[in-house]
């Protein structure tokens, strides 16, 4: 059953370090997420598959709620 009140959160990401110098998958994460360029902020919808890739990735970002 699909959790209404998480349907219409979103969460910002911010590219803040440079995937340069980090692993393929890693690189190829932020670029799915939309990110390009450093200090691109995207705004997603809250979904677990997110939340993996995010998870992934942490270091390179920064999340605002």
């Amino acid at each position: 059953m699909p959790n209404k009140e998480n349907d219409n959160k979103t969460v910002f990401v911010t590219l803040v370090r440079s995937p340069i110098g980090y692993t393929k998958d890693q690189k190829a994460t932020v670029l799915a997420l939309g990110l390009r360029r450093m200090h691109q902020t995207i705004e997603h919808r809250d979904t677990p598959a997110l939340r993996g890739m995010i998870r992934k990735v942490i270091h390179l970002l920064q999340i605002e709620e």
